[in-house]
């Protein structure tokens, strides 16, 4: 096992993953600006726009760029670096490397090839917001951005729908109003629904209400800047009404839902052991019930 993790030295190099500021320059960290000052180069998803952040800290170090259209020729060559013993940073434009950004696909090469790989810790938007959201911080879940097409929006949101964790997403300004159209129709207008605008920036901005009311501030509002949108989780009714429409059987007491099945052609101890695997019940229980044995 390769545990070397020093900069540059005649062995394999390291990949150190790097957070950058979500907004405010002044979160960037003190180990950050060390590595980023060390390191033999530095594989950005934008150089220009990673360039205003060296230039803000006075860092020299060679740029190359790593994004989604050139992963597939760039990681390859990033690996043979650091292979050849050069360490190498990643960054992204704002935030986490790999989250709702480039950087997997890198970071799974290297693993691959036995290179140590070394988080350094920063901002991340969606627990940022998450933490200042006022909804449950634990558990959640954590989806980035959802599809464009509305046909698979819609599809995404039913599928997350009855989730009980809090849920996490990131939205382009353009796209705000028909992903939380989306939202309220899918999850229901009274469902609780945090926006976070320009996070840790100058007009940083919470917005708070249920579904129907973002929606309204949303068609009131100049939409400008990068949201996360944060959504409470589905509470007993809702996810009771959710487990209902995906198996109406769900509803019914014991005996009915297997009587329903029986009378769709299972034999009665199978429809039994159906019964009783979906609810997590004995089977002997639903058996007794299902042909009323101790008076049930």
């Amino acid at each position: 096992m390769n545990t070397q993790q020093s900069f540059g030295n005649n062995s394999v190099g390291t990949l150190f993953l790097v957070a950058t500021p979500i907004g405010n320059l002044q979160d960037m960290t003190a180990r950050a600006i060390a590595t980023l000052s060390e390191v033999d180069l530095i594989a950005a998803e934008d150089t220009r726009h990673t360039q205003q952040l060296l230039n803000y800290f006075d860092i020299q170090t060679e740029k190359t760029a790593l994004h989604e259209h050139n992963w597939q020729q760039k990681a390859p060559a990033l690996v043979a670096e650091l292979l050849a013993g050069r360490s190498v940073a990643q960054v992204s434009d704002a935030g986490l490397p790999s989250i709702s950004d480039p950087g997997q696909e890198l970071v799974a090469q290297a693993i691959a090839a036995g290179i140590p790989v070394v988080p350094v810790p920063g901002a991340s938007a969606g627990i940022t917001a998450l933490i200042a959201s006022g909804l449950v911080p634990q558990p959640f879940y954590f989806h980035g951005f959802l599809p464009r097409k509305k046909q698979e929006l819609t599809a995404a949101l039913e599928q997350l729908a009855g989730r009980p964790e809090t849920m996490i997403f990131y939205e382009a300004p353009h796209r705000l109003k028909q992903m939380l159209t989306a939202l309220q129709e899918v999850l229901g207008p009274d469902r609780q629904v945090v926006l976070a605008r320009e996070l840790t920036k100058r007009y940083e901005e919470f917005v708070r209400g249920t579904a129907a009311e973002v929606v309204d501030w949303a068609n009131a509002s100049a939409i400008r800047g990068e949201f996360v949108v944060l959504v409470a989780g589905a509470d007993k009714e809702e996810l009771a009404a959710t487990q209902a429409a995906a198996d109406p059987l769900a509803q019914l007491p014991v005996a009915e839902a297997v009587q329903v099945l029986v009378d769709q052609g299972q034999k009665p101890n199978a429809a039994i052991k159906a019964v009783a695997k979906d609810r997590a019940l004995d089977r002997q229980a639903v058996y007794r019930i299902y042909h009323q044995l101790d008076g049930v």
